[in-house]
Formats: C-alpha cells, structure tokens, sequence
C-alpha cells in the first residue's frame, strides 16, 4: 500500500460522500444502505482472507476512514442535505471562477448529452464506474475522482444556469424606491387558471424514479402520459430509456421508433436508434404520408 494512502492530504481528496460510496446523489436512504452493504462486504476481512496483505490493510483501513464516515453522513436526510447543499455551493463557485471543467472522459460527455437523457446517462456512467471502485488503492483514488466530477456536472445540468446577484454599494436610488401606483401597473388578463396536464404529472413522477434507479415504477407513469398524449414523443422516449434499463431492448426499441415516427428529428431518440441499430427505413414514408394527408381537402381534421 503506498505511503502517502491515508494521510490527512490524501484523505482531504475524497471529500464527496457520494463519491467514496459510489452511490448517485439522487439516493433515498434504502438505497445508499444497499449500496453501503455492497461496498462493507467486498471490503470485508473474511472475503479477502487470500488477498495479498496490502490489498487487506487498504481495504481495512478504507472501510474504516472513507467508507463507513461517508455512509453515517448519507445515512440521514440532514446528513444528505447538507452533503448536497455543499456541492452545490461548490458547483456555483466553480461556474462563477470558471473552472467547471472537468478531465474525466465520461463528465465531459454528460455536460454535451441532451437534457432528455442526463438522468439515464448519469445513471448509467455512475453504475459502471462504481463496480470495481474499491478494488485497490488506486483504482480506487482514480474512478472516485471522476464520480465526483460526474457529480458536479449532473448537479450542474440540473441547477441550470447560475444566478449571479449583484452586491449592493449604497443606497437605492429616491427614484427607484418611490412606490408604484396600482394605476401603472400593468394588469395581466391571461391569468386564468389552466387546466392541470395529466400527463406531464406522471412524465415528472418518471423522471424522478428515473433518477433514484427505480426504473420499472417509471414505466408505469409514463405508460398512464402515453395513454394520455400518445402523439408526445418525449414520453417515447423517456418510455424506452425506462425499459432499456430494465434490459427490455425489444419494448424499448417499439418506443424509441414511435418517438421517431411522431418527431423525426428527435435527437435523443435517434442516438438510441442507432445504438440499438433499429431499421428506420420506413420513417421517410411514414412522414411523406402524412405530409400529403395533410395537404388534402380533409388535412384539417388531421391535427398530430
């Protein structure tokens, strides 16, 4: 084991929980304790009993320093708050300095993936970085180093931009700080309340189940959003990355060309297509015709 592995500089590198465990910021508690189980039991003496002796003294000292202190943190939802709170602040104090730019290949590719496959992204990259994370010491200093930069940008892509608020340095204005009289104020006349949509409820629900690793409960909503809008080829999509998680390529090959069909140009859908090679062959055909159908005496009937 090297030297330098566990002292107070080395140990000042892992400061991400989420990180040392290998486990998605997104995690409820039942999930960082099965994660948490996983990780005590690969790093358990009995299993390594063969292992060569400095392999047994990292994984010893790795459970004790790093990985236990990180699961007590995540443990409790003030644990995780304030575990959550501080990488955000350090995700805006790196997006003002400009220095959000991480090495790793795999954060470089989440900050250019389009917004409707962040989550199954980020997911996914964290699932297969994580699996031999606690293997050595520097396997180990390594892949946790790119989960945490993978953690910065998923939770950068989901604070969206960064609000910078001007520092004040005096007093306002008199003239900006007389009141403004009901007369001139304009007055909104498309304030009516809106029928609620249905089916963006449960595409939101999706999302979230997306995101806490909880795949085929996202199938369920988005199946109750396509029932609702079936011509909305977001839901395709977010339908098919739903059951590609749950290696039901055939389901989510049947979705991802039904996005296509409704929006040929949906960027997210064509990725997966070609990843998963579906012929798209007919497409062209499939939109031709509607383009004449529409153009028709009886195009007006037909609204997608």
């Amino acid at each position: 084991m090297s030297q330098k592995a566990f002292s107070q500089e080395w140990l000042k590198k892992f400061a991400d929980p989420y990180a040392v465990l290998g486990v998605s910021v997104t995690a409820d508690e039942r999930r960082i304790l099965k994660r948490y189980r996983q990780v005590a039991k690969r790093l358990h003496p009995d299993i390594l009993s063969t292992q060569e002796t400095d392999i047994q003294e990292f994984s010893n000292q790795l459970l004790a320093r790093l990985v236990n202190p990180a699961y007590q943190r995540l443990k409790q939802d003030k644990g995780r708050s304030e575990a959550l709170a501080t990488l955000r602040f350090k995700v805006r104090r790196l997006s003002r300095e400009g220095r959000l730019t991480p090495a790793g290949t795999v954060a470089q590719r989440l900050i250019e993936v389009g917004d409707a496959e962040v989550d199954v992204f980020y997911e996914k990259a964290l699932t297969d970085l994580s699996t031999t994370q606690h293997s050595s010491a520097a396997v180990f200093e390594q892949v946790t180093h790119q989960l945490s930069e993978l953690n910065l940008v998923y939770l950068r892509r989901k604070m969206g931009e960064p609000v910078i608020r001007e520092k004040r340095t005096g007093l306002v204005a008199a003239a900006d700080s007389r009141p403004v009289s009901a007369s001139s104020q304009p007055v909104d006349h498309s304030s009516e309340p809106q029928p609620p949509n249905y089916a963006e409820r449960h595409a939101e629900r999706a999302r979230e189940y997306l995101m806490k690793g909880s795949p085929a409960l996202a199938v369920q909503e988005l199946r109750d959003a396509v029932r609702i809008e079936p011509k909305n080829s977001i839901y395709h999509t977010l339908l098919g990355q739903a059951y590609l998680l749950q290696n039901l390529t055939g389901m989510a090959k049947v979705h991802f060309r039904q996005a296509l069909k409704l929006n040929t140009k949906n960027a997210t859908a064509l990725k997966y297509a070609q990843q998963l090679k579906i012929d798209l062959s007919d497409l062209s055909v499939y939109s031709t015709s509607n383009q004449k159908r529409r153009k028709g005496l009886l195009g007006m009937f037909f609204r997608d």
